[in-house]
């Protein structure tokens, strides 16, 4: 899962330069690092902005957090019409989903 990856530190190779992200520190909802590593695939597809386009939906601020949630674990549980996000939530936690909501979802 996305957590345990998230809690030691990890090494990636991207184009022959190495990255280090440490995420050892304990994570907080207001970490900032650790939103945008979290967000970080979302983007893939809907954008950096949260826009979407093409047949990918707006997911920027169109949601409250709890409505945010609540779509993400639908999502997990196949309870959304099938689509993509239905296999890629099932690698995120509650607490993932959380934090993904402040990113996304109208301020509050």
């Amino acid at each position: 899962m996305l957590s345990t990856l998230l809690r030691g530190c990890c090494i990636a190779a991207a184009g022959g330069v190495m990255v280090l992200l440490s995420a050892g520190a304990p994570a907080h909802a207001n970490d900032e690092v650790r939103i945008g590593l979290i967000t970080g695939g979302c983007v893939g597809c809907h954008g950096g902005e949260g826009g979407g386009g093409h047949g990918i939906p707006n997911i920027a601020k169109t949601m409250t957090r709890a409505e945010f949630v609540a779509t993400m674990k639908a999502f997990r549980e196949n309870k959304n019409n099938p689509t993509v996000m239905n296999r890629i939530a099932r690698g995120y936690t509650d607490e993932e989903f959380a934090l993904m909501a402040i990113r996304w979802a109208k301020p509050e």
